[in-house]
């Protein structure tokens, strides 16, 4: 099946009359049980029946069939929000003497996970530019097991060659993941090129519909099996049915919306490009993105995401919360209505992303002092652009 139908009928239930049409919310805690069934997670075998849905859950399941679908693997296990997705995954392939080489610029969250908690841990994290192929193998280091990349990268929308960088890891016995929530499986499939994981905020475009958080892991069946009995079931962090089941009805509609992100997001940054108030903007498909040809090798679509670096970002961001009407003065990306958020660039240099030196320096040329985050919403494009243009006055 392509990837529209996918989005539909994967993890439906079996097409006999009496079933329903659409996958079931299934809300229960626990499920009737073998006589012979452990209380253990340690005796959870692939072929178990539901029991607990911490563990497992019918809806979840369709949830989790779909995803894996989508991306190409072997398996998908779904999270409570993409950051547990992230650190279970993280805590699941680390251990007390490894190293983590990541991103230098990715989720804030992601990013302080890995500087305050994993060397608690006994686990060592470097960050890097991965745009820069160079310095990723140069980082690398004997202990080095899992490399994990944002692409593209939160919020500057800074690229990295998913199938170079899996070369490297894999030359050097270590594992790649890839963090595709701004891409979707819509624009790259990175299991494809050479990724061995793939992570989602589910509650971004997958849902689209901003009423539901969620994260997903998609791998290796056995990996995923393994990441299910760790970090899931041990960590806690399950996502509820009720959540799976609002992401389920968003999956339906994931490539009908990006196209319309994305020629939504291809006439904003046309306007925004023109406009005097307004030094730089970023989005993978306009010509000017300083990466655009590798956007193209590697993306199908690209995305509804567009950063700009404005003349003078605090005024204006108090500007754009008064003003804006369609476009909500907000955080999050991927939903149905346009999103904006203004993103200091001091702040994440030194508290999240803990950039020094040259790295600081090349943030800061690409950010300016500060960057207006927009996630292009599906409204009219032309409703968008005039919203835009009476806020930016």
């Amino acid at each position: 099946m392509k990837i529209e139908t996918q989005s539909i009928h994967v993890g439906l239930p079996a097409a006999r009359p009496g079933e329903p049409v659409l996958s079931p919310l299934v809300p229960a805690s626990s499920f009737y049980a073998h006589p012979d069934a452990g209380f253990s997670a340690n005796d959870l075998s692939d072929a178990a029946p539901h029991f607990y849905t911490r563990w497992s859950n019918p809806t979840l399941a369709a949830l989790e069939a779909r995803l894996a679908a989508l991306d190409g693997g072997e398996a998908a296990l779904a999270f409570a929000s993409g950051m547990s997705a992230v650190t279970g995954l993280f805590l699941n392939r680390l251990k007390a003497g490894d190293h983590l080489l990541l991103s230098n610029v990715c989720y804030a969250g992601v990013a302080e996970f890995a500087h305050d908690a994993l060397p608690r841990l006994g686990i060592s994290a470097t960050a890097v530019d991965s745009s820069d192929l160079a310095k990723v193998a140069a980082a690398i280091r004997p202990e080095t097991r899992l490399v994990h990349i944002e692409t593209p990268a939160n919020p500057v929308l800074r690229l990295s060659d998913i199938s170079a960088i899996a070369g490297i890891a894999h030359a050097a016995g270590a594992e790649l993941s890839v963090d595709s929530t701004m891409a979707t499986p819509v624009a790259t499939r990175p299991l494809d090129l050479g990724a061995d994981f793939v992570v989602h905020s589910l509650t971004k475009y997958a849902c689209g519909h901003g009423d539901a958080l969620g994260g997903a892991v998609i791998g290796p069946a056995a990996a995923i099996a393994d990441l299910r009995k760790t970090s899931l079931i041990h960590l806690g962090a399950a996502l509820s049915p009720f959540a799976a089941w609002l992401i389920l009805r968003g999956l339906e509609t994931l490539p009908i919306r990006m196209k319309a992100h994305e020629d939504n997001a291809r006439a904003v940054t046309a306007f925004l490009e023109t406009h005097p108030r307004v030094r730089r903007v970023y989005w993978p498909g306009a010509a000017s993105h300083p990466q655009h040809e590798l956007a193209v090798r590697q993306m199908r679509n690209f995305s509804g995401m567009v950063s700009f670096v404005p003349d003078d970002g605090p005024a204006l961001a108090r500007q754009f919360a008064d003003r804006l009407k369609t476009v909500a003065y907000a955080v999050s990306l991927g939903k149905t209505r346009g999103l904006l958020f203004y993103i200091p660039t001091g702040d994440l240099i030194a508290s999240s992303f803990r950039l020094e030196g040259e790295d600081a320096a090349a943030y800061r040329d690409i950010a300016g002092d500060g960057v207006f985050r927009l996630s292009v919403g599906i409204e009219n494009a032309d409703d968008i652009i005039a919203d835009l243009a009476q806020a930016l006055g």
